[in-house]
């Protein structure tokens, strides 16, 4: 992997993963068989130093995942333009690693703690919605290889 190019910038491996943890949303990219790229924002979580998505049993995101598991995962936590400036405060966190599908204990465990992340008022209603759909959802894990974050204050 390439190093950060600016290396004043460069969190710790600690604050990339504080980074991602208090994100609501990333972006996957994948790429298909033909090499196109495939970027994809999505809710996710961080749980056993792996990120969990979800999303469609079938789609271009597993597709492209099933021809080549290797993927990109990005953050931005904090993003300000300073106009004034001609620059931009920032924080971000892009993480290398493979994609898997799950199996269902793994599948359940991952959903409740998407409810608890972003329905925590909701953790009785996200059980009984977990119940009813996860025989419709799939749920992804990237095994983190590589974690980078950058931060400009």
């Amino acid at each position: 992997m390439r190093s950060i190019r600016d290396t004043n910038k460069q969190v710790t491996r600690d604050e990339a993963f504080q980074i991602l943890g208090r994100t609501e949303y990333g972006v996957l990219a994948t790429v298909d068989k033909a090499g196109q790229p495939y970027g994809v924002p999505l809710n996710y979580i961080v749980l056993d130093n792996a990120i969990y998505l979800h999303g469609a049993l079938e789609g271009h995101k597993l597709d492209n995942i099933a021809d080549n598991n290797k993927v990109c995962f990005t953050v931005v936590g904090y993003a300000e333009i300073v106009p004034g400036s001609f620059t931009a405060k920032y924080e971000s966190v892009t993480v290398f690693g493979k994609a898997i599908l799950v199996d269902e204990t793994e599948k359940i465990k991952m959903l409740k703690e998407l409810v608890r992340k972003y329905s925590p008022d909701f953790v009785d209603k996200g059980s009984k919605v977990i119940e009813a759909f996860k025989d419709k959802c799939a749920v992804i894990r990237i095994d983190m290889e590589h974690v980078t974050g950058v931060k400009k204050r």
